[in-house]
């Protein structure tokens, strides 16, 4: 299965949580799973709380005889040649079905659960050549006698990676981009997530068009009298659920920053006031509904990916994901591929695992992979202790009736019985001192802010600090908390720590300033951006892209106890699953403004006019406000009125994939079971990596030279002379050639050649990173320079 990856209602706990155990069962109580992130360092109460944990679940699997533990049949995803390529006949809707079921055995044990009978689940018919169904062990191994067959693995589970972010994109109303795309109307908008709350005004279709007639989607279940000229369609493909309501909130926050109509009043808790509004807010939206509680699985995610290729999408947003895979065995790179193909740009979050190398998801470079950053809007809310001493933070607690006073600070790490208690853990505060005190909470531990907040109030607390991880530097989370909180640096909270350890009796008191505008740091890479370089294909620079993802508001379904006709609900969110749909609303624009640019086109107009310096004008900086690396912003962060007119483009070819695939020395079938096709990469002229038509370079360079090839295409003024200007990496000599390129029309297609080689004199080592920038007297297209220098090559 896949993973969102957002944060869930309360809490986005995977982005902060540095021990989280995640525990799946795809059938019921089988076949449970462990899941433990390798990539970080676990304290001493983290690894206590491990083995807490641990100990519960074996006395809990204890109660289950092995058999019973045992999953007789489960879901595989089953990969077949094409049918034409066995038997003379067309690969027709229908022949396809008789060609999957020939492959299901048609005779299976008398005794057993109807789970054990073959069963198919879904037949794809656009992203690959094959289907996913319920099997047993037995019954996959007869399958793999069968001609035709490739391969079968059982279904993974894939996790869920406004009123400001417009304004700070520079979109203004009547002028620039939206004038000229008319706010992205035309365009249809795939959503793969949670479902959506249909109700929320921001999907209101007033004023707007029916959507265009190539649309060949629908509105399944209950939503039959729910879509509309905004929401033209709504399925699901969650096997757990029966509806595309959303019943997480995800989705519904993804779709409205995609495409929300203009709602005034939004804020959450009177913080944020203001309008809120998505990034193309007459685009259309069609929802697929792929994730439920148990996770998204990767066999209703291609499924989902499958019909919305049939639907008619234009755009497909999904801000899920899984771990680094190759590109054969990934499911959204094989959807994407085959979307890319017939003209759909494919919109994907990075994941969250930052601020660590090499963590990336959604690699592949016919997908545009979005990391995260800051807006220039804090929630500010300050810490004074009784030393005069403080500390800034966030949170979108309402700060009505809120009692302003010093009160005691209580650390629950003192004499805790609980190994929880140091993260405020819901049942783990017992301790009666902390009535009418101000708590100190770690960050993560597995536990929601929101859920920290309610055991400090159930316990009798006041008030209440977090501090985040260590790696999370200077990122900061402003919730909606149930009583007065706020979030602050894990430097600030050691600090507020030895004031409590050094004074004898140690006070504080909160206060909230509320919405501040104009932070000129912004924007800032948020420490759970995951970074690059890529592991599926180093010599692709990612993530492509940086844009908002830090405290974004948007819609969101109303909670439970909520009663009719009540202010519609909105709710701060942060991770790369909020940046991620950002991107999408701006691939609209862009796709409206220019019809025929292709999914390349609009992504290489969007990385080569990406800003690379923050509102001070100083290059980005990341969570430890020091200048970004390189694997953490790609080109920079989008600035979509430049990207609107970009002069040059660099338009991949689709046909490039061939001898770039075969370059990553996958075999001959695992090229064929992206391309859907027979390949025999031997009559295949392979590049490497780094020859890609990318709007980027990622290298690994040793003592031999490289020289590498682009073609970029006029799409700015017909005749036009652009020269090359070169920011060499540090040690690096980089030679283009020419140095001028001359245009006499538009569309006109023209070639240069880079040369990288090792300075003579060079003592750098590591990471370096540059750029090379082509200018004329109206645009300039910027890629960015990623080199691993390595001096065990050629030396």
């Amino acid at each position: 299965m896949a993973s969102l990856t957002g944060l869930a209602p309360d809490e986005q706990s995977k982005l902060q949580d540095q021990n989280t155990i995640y525990i799946s069962s795809t059938n019921n109580t089988k076949n449970i799973k462990l899941y433990f992130p390798n990539y970080y360092i676990l304290s001493p109460f983290s690894a206590m709380k491990i083995l807490k944990i641990l100990l519960v679940i074996f006395s809990i699997l204890g109660c289950f005889s092995w058999p019973s533990m045992q999953s007789d049949s489960e879901i595989y995803i089953v990969q077949v040649e094409s049918p034409e390529s066995r038997i003379s006949i067309q690969s027709t809707r229908t022949n396809l079905e008789s060609w999957y079921s020939s492959f299901l055995p048609k005779t299976i044990a008398t005794t057993g659960s109807n789970e054990d009978q073959p069963r198919l689940i879904y037949s794809y018919h656009n992203v690959m050549k094959g289907f996913a169904a319920r099997l047993s062990v037995e019954q996959v191994k007869e399958m793999e006698k069968k001609p035709g067959f490739i391969s079968a693995r059982p279904q993974r589970i894939l996790f869920l990676h406004t009123t400001h972010s417009p304004s700070f994109l520079g979109l203004q109303q009547n002028m620039g981009l939206w004038k000229d795309s008319n706010y992205g109307k035309g365009v249809i908008i795939g959503v793969l997530d949670t479902g959506i709350y249909p109700d929320h005004p921001s999907f209101s279709d007033k004023g707007m068009p029916p959507p265009p007639a190539k649309w060949k989607g629908k509105c399944e279940s209950n939503f039959t009298t729910k879509c509309n000229n905004k929401l033209i369609g709504a399925r699901t493909f969650a096997q757990a659920s029966e509806s595309p309501l959303d019943d997480n909130g995800h989705g519904t926050h993804t779709a409205s920053t995609i495409a929300g109509r203009f709602v005034d009043g939004a804020n959450v808790n009177g913080n944020a006031n203001g309008t809120a509004v998505g990034i193309a807010p007459l685009a259309h939206l069609a929802i697929y509904k792929v994730c439920d509680s148990f996770g998204c699985s990767d066999s209703d995610i291609l499924a989902a990916m499958d019909a919305a290729i049939d639907d008619g999408v234009d755009i497909l947003s999904l801000s899920l994901g899984g771990s680094s895979k190759a590109f054969y065995n990934d499911p959204i790179a094989l959807g994407a591929y085959s979307a890319t193909q017939r003209g759909i740009l494919v919109s994907c979050s990075a994941s969250n695992n930052g601020p660590y190398d090499s963590t990336l998801s959604n690699e592949a470079p016919w997908i545009m992979t979005v990391g995260a950053s800051t807006i220039d809007r804090k929630l500010k809310a300050t810490v004074k202790l009784g030393n005069r001493k403080e500390f800034e933070g966030e949170s979108a607690f309402h700060p009505k009736g809120h009692n302003s006073a010093f009160f005691p600070l209580f650390d629950p790490a003192l004499n805790a019985t609980d190994f929880d208690s140091p993260y405020c853990g819901t049942g783990t505060l017992n301790d009666p001192d902390i009535k009418g005190k101000i708590v100190l909470c770690m960050a993560g531990g597995g536990y929601s802010r929101i859920e920290k907040g309610q055991a400090v109030k159930d316990a009798g607390g006041v008030g209440m600090i977090i501090f985040s991880s260590p790696d999370d530097g200077f990122t900061k989370f402003a919730d909606a908390h149930v009583l007065p909180a706020l979030y602050i640096t894990y430097k600030d909270g050691i600090e507020i720590l030895d004031y409590m350890n050094a004074t004898s009796k140690p006070i504080a008191r909160l206060a909230f300033q509320g919405t501040i505008i104009g932070d000129k740091d912004a924007p800032v890479v948020a420490a759970f951006s995951s970074r690059g370089p890529s592991l599926a294909s180093p010599g692709i620079l990612k993530p492509d892209i940086i844009g908002p993802g830090v405290n974004i508001l948007a819609a969101w379904p109303p909670s439970p106890e909520n009663k009719p006709n009540i202010k519609p609900n909105f709710f701060l969110a942060s991770g790369t699953s909020m940046s991620c749909p950002h991107l999408s609303g701006v691939a609209a624009l862009l796709k409206s403004a220019h019809p025929t640019w292709s999914p390349a086109v609009i992504k290489s107009a969007i990385m080569t006019t990406a800003n690379t310096v923050n509102l001070a004008n100083d290059p980005i900086l990341d969570e430890r406000l020091l200048p970004a690396n390189i694997f953490a912003v790609g080109a920079g962060h989008v600035n979509p009125s430049r990207a609107n007119d970009p002069g040059l483009v660099y338009d991949t070819q689709f046909k490039d994939y061939l001898p770039y695939l075969c370059g990553l020395n996958y075999t001959n079938r695992q090229v064929g079971n992206l391309l859907q096709r027979k390949v025999d990469c031997k009559q295949v002229k392979s590049i490497p990596e780094a020859q890609l038509n990318y709007p980027s370079f990622s290298i690994t360079l040793g003592a031999n030279s490289q020289t590498y090839t682009r073609t970029v295409t006029n799409v700015g003024v017909a005749k036009s002379s652009y020269n090359v200007e070169i920011g060499s990496p540090p040690g690096v000599s980089v030679i283009v050639k020419p140095s001028t390129l001359n245009f006499s029309k538009l569309n006109q297609k023209l070639k240069y050649q880079v040369t990288f080689s090792i300075r003579t004199n060079s003592s750098n080592s590591g990471v370096v990173q540059g750029f090379l920038k082509w200018t004329c007297n109206k645009h300039s297209a910027r890629s960015p320079i990623a080199v691993v220098l390595d001096t065990t090559i050629g030396f």
